[in-house]
């Protein structure tokens, strides 16, 4: 079997998801706190952005961590 540097292909590809999926949902966070602080939006309207704005991602890390749970109790 081909390795790089030890790891599968399955392995570096699950460790891209993983990290580059995180880092990329921070860079989108930093987006709408960009996004709030340059529309004046208030506290209010800050968190309305930031519910609205990353309710996909808060479902995005639930689903993962429902298959982390499931997985363990398996």
């Amino acid at each position: 079997m081909n390795t790089v540097m030890g790891f599968t292909e399955q392995q570096i590809a699950s460790f891209g998801l993983s990290i580059g999926l995180a880092a990329f949902m921070l860079y989108m966070v930093f987006i709408v706190a960009q996004l709030a602080r340059e529309s004046k939006a208030g506290k209010f309207g800050t968190f309305v952005l930031f519910l609205v704005l990353t309710l996909g991602m808060v479902g995005f890390v639930a689903k993962l961590f429902i298959q982390w749970v499931l997985w363990i109790t398996k």
